[in-house]
């Protein structure tokens, strides 16, 4: 069942877009994805640093253990258990910290990369413009590459 008339069909402009690749080349992405890692290089570096310190005091004890009072012994797996109930610790913050942020950023992305298909498609009087879901569009629906170029274009201005 077709619900628009055949003169009224003919005059819909329609487009689709991507997100996906959208997402993956727009230059916003990949900023996004060095603010990421300058913000959590540090973090990172500290955990990698308390885990070789970590697997430095597990290498002491195997090879001094027979040669340890049995207080010095469990003073030293004590300290063990510490040190890696400290990294698993660290490491969760780490995680939640880094994918919250993430997520922050990601959503700031998909609201740019929205706002700029609604541009693109007022822009070009497009009367409707689909995105997921879509099992084909042919390239002359497809303005990815508009919204794209479009982004690429904000991206150099806002630097």
């Amino acid at each position: 069942m077709c619900l628009l008339s055949w003169p009224v069909a003919a005059e819909l402009r329609i487009g689709f877009v991507n997100p996906a690749r959208v997402t993956a080349e727009a230059p916003q992405a990949d900023a996004a994805r060095a603010l990421l890692e300058d913000e959590f290089s540090g973090r990172d570096q500290q955990l990698a640093e308390l885990q070789q310190e970590v697997a430095e005091l597990e290498r002491r004890l195997t090879r001094e253990a027979a040669a340890m009072s049995e207080a010095e012994l469990r003073r030293m797996e004590r300290e063990l258990a510490s040190r890696q109930r400290e990294i698993r610790r660290s490491q969760e913050e780490f995680r939640e910290d880094f994918n919250m942020r993430r997520n922050e950023e990601l959503s700031r992305l998909q609201r740019r990369i929205l706002e700029t298909i609604h541009e693109v498609a007022r822009d070009n009087d497009y009367d409707l413009v689909l995105s997921e879901g879509v099992v084909f569009a042919s390239e002359q629906v497809d303005i990815t590459d508009k919204v794209i170029e479009r982004l690429e274009q904000q991206h150099r201005t806002a630097q």
